[in-house]
């Protein structure tokens, strides 16, 4: 009987986060299913270029900030406002952990399932800044042709 107990235990120890680098293509099929296609007056090349130009379409991509806070994941989701790191203070606006911190605790922002991180994404362009709070974005998206992110995607 305790054997029968102990093997969810031990499962949690062993239990691998995966994390992947998406296609260009597979992306943008996934944002599209989730509504990002004109979200917020922006379209679906806008939100590949920003994977891109943050991550490079890795979501165990981590960055750490000079003011202590961190950026998670395939969209870089700052941990000052969006995600709990449990080690910067953070206002938590998406009540997610950045990364899990546990054996068996679910690790949101560093998985390749990004729909948490889709989610969180569409809380934090919602507002005056929206996509200009990623400099990535700004530097290497805004006001350009973008149309090469997606147009050979079949979407």
């Amino acid at each position: 009987m305790k054997a029968v107990l102990l093997i969810p235990i031990v499962a949690c120890f062993v239990v691998k986060v995966r994390s992947k680098i998406f296609s260009r293509c597979e992306l943008a099929l996934i944002m599209q299913r989730w509504g990002l296609d004109g979200y917020e007056g922006y379209n679906l090349a806008d939100w590949v270029c920003l994977a891109y130009f943050t991550s490079g379409f890795n979501t165990a991509a981590v960055t750490h900030n000079s003011d202590g806070s961190s950026e998670y994941g395939i969209f870089q989701i700052n941990s000052r406002l969006w995600c709990s790191d449990h080690h910067s203070q953070t206002k938590d606006l998406c009540d997610l952990s950045c990364r899990g911190m546990g054996p068996c605790q679910k690790t949101d922002l560093l998985t390749d399932e990004i729909i948490d991180d889709i989610l969180c994404l569409k809380r934090a362009v919602v507002g005056l800044e929206g996509l200009e709070s990623w400099m990535a974005w700004r530097d290497h998206c805004h006001d350009r042709d973008l149309s090469h992110w997606v147009v050979a995607c079949n979407l």
